[in-house]
This record gives structure tokens, sequence and C-alpha cells, in this order.
């Protein structure tokens, strides 16, 4: 099934979520869609020789029903949501509306691609290349598990796409590695499963069956988890009304709780300020404090 949204559109995520529960409930081959032509071969499609010759030699014949209708939207700049089976060829089309769109002659990245796990990334990274194979593309899948100084080598060299999974994507932007400057494509593969994987950690952790959360200060404000009874501050926030919203995660309701920080020589400005803030003294942990276990 695909889903095609023209920029600027009002989209209705629950209007949407209906309708394809629906239609993916039943046996024909019927189509959500807000674009209405259908390309019933690639050589329609206007795509550039050396892409088609790529198409080609990948081993495709003829538009999958998802490529007819979702690679001309790409190609053209639309905002673009598809949703199909397994192996109806959804990566090609994100494929194929990237390369046409690439400019060749700037070796920048142009077109950022978040996958949920390693092996997907790598499989992007494959059909990529593969199609592209005639247009001279460089793409690289940037996850974790491999070489980080690899990655950076290889991305300073110059790339026009990067696949990856979120947290080696961000570790290539937060050192600078992987410059957005040029980027104008962005595609989420497998949206649905990337955006529920917050769910899921949340509802092990609520439930007990995960016993440790490692989070960042997005879950510091309004989540209640009610047995939690300890916290532990990495670092401290750099703000200091955003101490309270962190540890008061512990001691709902109540019950006791315990908050402890790790601080350094670089720290100790932060936690003056903290403590000033609140009008409290955090006091150092003693050393032959005994754990018990109830």
């Amino acid at each position: 099934m695909a889903g095609l949204v023209p920029e600027g559109s009002q989209f209705d995520a629950r209007q949407y979520d209906a309708k394809m529960s629906e239609l993916l409930g039943t046996d024909g081959q019927e189509f959500f869609t807000s674009y209405d032509e259908v390309f019933e071969s690639f050589d329609a499609m206007g795509l550039q020789e050396n892409l088609l010759r790529g198409i080609y030699a990948y081993g495709f014949e003829k538009p999958s029903a998802i490529q007819q209708r979702g690679i001309v939207p790409f190609c053209k700049g639309l905002d673009v949501i598809q949703q199909a089976q397994s192996g109806t060829g959804k990566t090609a089309t994100f494929c194929s509306g990237i390369l046409q769109q690439l400019d060749y002659g700037l070796v920048e990245c142009q077109a950022l691609v978040l996958a949920p796990t390693r092996e997907l990334a790598q499989q992007i990274e494959k059909v990529m290349r593969a199609l592209g194979d005639y247009l001279g593309v460089k793409v690289h899948a940037c996850v974790g598990g491999t070489s980080v100084r690899e990655d950076q080598r290889i991305l300073s060299a110059g790339v026009h796409v990067v696949v990856g999974t979120p947290g080696r994507v961000f570790d290539m932007l937060r050192r600078q590695s992987l410059r957005p400057d040029y980027i104008k494509m962005f595609v989420l593969d497998e949206a649905d499963e990337m955006l529920s994987r917050g769910d899921i950690i949340m509802r092990e952790f609520r439930s007990g069956s995960s016993r440790v959360l490692i989070t960042t200060d997005l879950l510091a404000r309004g989540i209640d988890v009610q047995q939690v009874s300890l916290v532990i501050n990495y670092d401290l926030p750099t703000q200091p009304e955003n101490y309270l919203h962190r540890i008061g995660r512990s001691g709902r309701f109540g019950r006791k709780g315990v908050a402890i920080n790790f601080v350094t020589k670089d720290d100790e400005r932060m936690l003056f300020d903290i403590q000033k803030f609140y009008n409290v003294v955090i006091e150092e942990l003693p050393a032959n404090i005994k754990a018990s276990h109830t």
C-alpha cells in the first residue's frame, strides 16, 4: 500500500492509520494515495539513463505497484509516505528517488537515510550502490559495531549518501564528521518500528522486566514510573530547574527515593548553582554506605 502526501498538505495521521488498516485487511490491489499518476514502466518515469541502466542491471524489468506510484513523487521533491508488504520494492523506490536527485558534481552528503538496525542499513547501502553503479554514487553505511575512525575517514573523503542507525549517525554529527549543510533528502525507513521502540522500552521498564533505564533529559519531565527508587545523574543538567525534573522520577507519591550525582571538577560550578537555586546542600555520598536488599 502507498500513501503519498504532497508538501504542505494537512496530513491527518489518525485518518491515514485507519485507512491503511482497512486496506491491509483486504486482498485486492487497493491504494490510498493523493498522487494519481501511475507509471507502468521505468522508462516512462523520466529517470536518468544511467539510473535506468542500474535499475535494469539489478534485475528489475517492470516496476512493482508501489514503485509505479512512489518513485516519481519522490523525484519531484514531494513528501512521501509509503507503506507496503515486505518484498514489494520499497527500498528501491526511495533509493531511485534519491539517486535521481543527487548532484554528482558535489561530493557532499545530500541524502540521509535512517534505519532501525545495522543489517537493514547495510542492506540499503548495497541496494543504493547497485542501483547507482553507473552514476558513480558514493554511499556509506554508518552503523554501530564498526570502526569510528573508518567512518570518519570515509566521510571526510566525501560521500553523496549516508545510510545509518540513529546512534552512529548522531555520533558522526556530534563529531562534525558528518555535516548536514547540503542534506536535501531525508528518509526514515521502517518509521513505525523506529518510533515504537521507545514505547516498547518504557513498557518493559514499567512492568519491571527491565530494571535499568539509561536515558536523556527527554524523559526528565512528566514520566511517572512509581517503582523507581534510584536516579543516577551521570552528568549534571546544564539548567538548574532541570535537576528537579530529573530526580523527581524517584520517590513518587510519598515513597523514598535516592539521587546520586557523578560530579567532576568541571561540574562543581553547576553543582553550586543547583544548591543555590533550590537552597539545599547536596552532601557527598558517604564512603561507608551499606547496600540493603529487599
